[in-house]
């Protein structure tokens, strides 16, 4: 018995180590919400295109992931540092991934310290890393590409002036 609660201890804290971090409070992102995003999903050479909707909602933030056709395919709200599911929709472990490394890819420079130290690192080049495995490679402040292993995200905002 107490080997399979050791089993389950591990293999709960093993999912959790692997998880994108947010920071407890909203940092302050490098542009006004709300903020219209296009995203350009690329793997083992398939490509998807979505629209991405964040909106400030209180202290909290709601993140609505849409494909072409403007269906819903995720919807969460972050809120004190903890994601919950906004709305019908099933809980969609991939976008709360993106949307966690797109909060820090939106993170102002200066608010960068509400993560904690050890879960990201800025290149000499501006360029930025957030554990476990993202790179940020920046074009402007609205218009970067997140990579993860065998996945990449290109972000480029809708609408938006680029020197925001």
């Amino acid at each position: 018995m107490t080997r399979v609660l050791l089993l389950a201890l591990v293999l709960l804290l093993g999912a959790c180590a692997g998880h994108t971090p947010v920071p407890l409070d909203s940092p302050r992102l490098a542009a006004e919400l709300p903020l219209s995003l296009q995203v350009e999903r690329t793997q083992h050479g398939e490509q998807r295109d979505w629209l991405l909707v964040i909106q400030a909602e209180g202290q909290a933030l709601r993140w609505s992931l849409f494909d072409p056709l403007g269906v819903p395919l995720a919807r969460q709200l972050l809120e004190r540092g903890e994601w919950r599911n906004d709305g019908l929709l099933p809980p969609n472990a991939e976008a709360r991934e993106l949307f966690a490394a797109l909060l820090f890819a939106l993170t102002a420079d200066d608010a960068l310290q509400t993560y904690p130290a050890s879960s990201w690192q800025r290149d000499a080049d501006g360029q930025r890393r957030l554990n476990p495995d993202w790179r940020i490679r920046y074009r402007s402040a609205l218009d970067f590409t997140l990579a993860a292993p065998d996945l990449s995200y290109r972000v480029r905002a809708l609408n938006q002036e680029e020197g925001n």
